[in-house]
């Protein structure tokens, strides 16, 4: 509305957010089969397998089963799939970084496209090629590092099995690497513009344990066409393994090293080379109505001429109610990563995330995983088979009142300065999904950020409102 603060229109679309999908009528559901489609496509897409259709063209028809099957040869595994993804997403943060950043009251566009060749020359040899297109239009300061790809190729890598049911396979080439809850290697899934790397990986399928491993740069995000590549000031290598473990109720546990170095890292006491190595363990799994996920990962190496020690500490609990209208399942999230204990000291014990999702704590993506404690309950409603609202809240807190706080790139955001307040500040978001079918999906979400103690020790300070919506189609 013309002329109406930034707050009160957020404030609305806040309400409407809520009013609209509670107001959703039961009707709007779709049978369980017809949702389960969706599955079909993963966020990682060269995770999926068509292979189904060689066999069962006719199952569950649709219009793009066509493209996503084309035989090479009348053999077995021998066949080409396309596929695609677009996503057109406006945000509006009416106060960046609380106010150090441009004020904005019209928000923004961002557009993905990104568009896939999967190539399949038998069981054993496999070309996998992914185009990828990110644009931004209307951003006060003009796009951040991770908002704009004119035109790049984002994969392309060979993979090689050998051995029965592909025992041990080798991937060359520029690929997304994921790992887990993503909490330290992901794909990047909420900017515009995902994360790639370039180098080699080997898996090996091992009784019940896959283990992989690999040796990588990160690749560059250049706004240009055609102009990304590997980063050379940063090397990233690890061993990741995973496999069911039934001590726990439907148990799984991971086992990881991961190792780092780069040659200018910047934290709040300065900046020099940094040689990181981390060792952790996962535990999660569901039984009945729970779930859960714990994590726990210790770090050491060096930075300059000085030591690193540094570690974290994450849950994530729920329990679903199945019984009772809208099946809700109450949530609980709880994490602590260290932070740097002595400025003055030049040893490091703030906690480095890696590459970590972008949507660390929420949409609003304000705060990373370093120098933070954090408490975040949450309910998520199944309103029908097609709609969820999630509302949730999440409370921050300093670890070390001598360590600033950082950005979910592990990025300085603000500095310690004479602060001696713990207190960062909260957040109330509520999040809306639709799955509309196999290919469409639209999300919303509105946030309301209270900044605390701390940044109003070293200001600016402003509560910071965020809305969100995109459309999201994949085929």
């Amino acid at each position: 509305m013309p002329g109406k603060p930034a707050h009160h229109r957020l404030s609305a679309a806040f309400i409407f957010l809520v009013l609209t999908a509670a107001a959703l009528p039961a009707q709007l559901a779709t049978p369980a089969a017809e949702s389960s489609e969706a599955a079909l496509y993963k966020k990682v897409r060269q995770d999926e397998d068509w292979s189904y259709l060689r066999h069962n063209p006719g199952r569950n028809p649709d219009y793009v089963d066509k493209v996503k099957y084309i035989p090479l040869r009348n053999e077995e595994g021998w066949y080409v799939s396309l596929g695609g993804d677009v996503r057109e997403r406006y945000e509006l943060l009416d106060h960046p970084l609380w106010g150090q950043g441009q004020t904005d009251t019209n928000g923004y566009l961002m557009q993905r496209y990104l568009l896939h060749a999967d190539i399949r020359l038998g069981p054993r040899v496999r070309v996998f090629s992914q185009f990828k297109s990110g644009l931004i239009n209307g951003r006060n300061g003009g796009p951040r590092p991770t908002d704009e790809d004119k035109a790049e190729f984002h994969q392309v890598f060979v993979d090689l099995g050998i051995g029965g049911k592909n025992l041990l396979s080798f991937r060359a080439g520029r690929q997304e690497l994921s790992f887990g809850t993503s909490r330290l290697v992901s794909i990047r899934e909420q900017p515009n513009v995902r994360q790639s790397f370039d180098g080699l990986r080997a898996t090996l399928n091992l009784h019940r344990w896959r283990i992989d491993g690999f040796v990588t740069k990160p690749v560059e995000t250049n706004p240009g066409a055609f102009d990304d590549s590997p980063d050379h000031t940063r090397t990233f290598w690890g061993l990741y393994a995973v496999r069911p473990w039934r001590v726990l109720p439907g148990g799984h546990v991971d086992l990881y090293y991961l190792g780092i170095d780069r040659k200018n890292a910047r934290f709040d006491q300065v900046s020099a080379r940094e040689t990181r190595h981390s060792v952790g363990t996962r535990l999660w799994g569901r039984r009945e109505a729970w779930d859960y996920n714990y994590e726990i990962v210790y770090q050491w190496g060096s930075f300059g001429n000085a030591g690193i020690r540094a570690w974290t500490v994450a849950s994530d609990d729920g329990f679903t109610v199945s019984h009772v209208r809208f099946r809700p399942r109450l949530g609980l999230k709880a994490d602590v990563t260290s932070g740097d204990r002595d400025s003055t000291n030049p040893s490091l014990q703030t906690f480095n995330a890696l590459f970590p999702k972008g949507a660390y704590f929420g949409e609003i993506a304000l705060i990373g995983p370093a120098n933070h404690v954090d408490l975040q309950p949450s309910i998520d409603l199944r309103l029908t088979k097609r709609w969820t609202l999630s509302p949730e809240a999440g409370f921050f807190w300093r670890q070390s009142i001598h360590d600033g706080i950082y950005g979910p790139a592990i990025n300085l955001l603000r500095s310690a300065g004479s602060s001696k307040s713990r207190i960062i500040g909260s957040q109330l978001a509520a999040q809306a999904e639709w799955e509309i079918d196999r290919h469409f999906s639209w999300t919303g979400n509105y946030t309301h950020f209270f900044a605390g103690h701390f940044l109003r020790d070293t200001g600016p300070s402003e509560d910071v409102n965020f809305f969100t919506t995109w459309l999201y189609y994949r085929f």
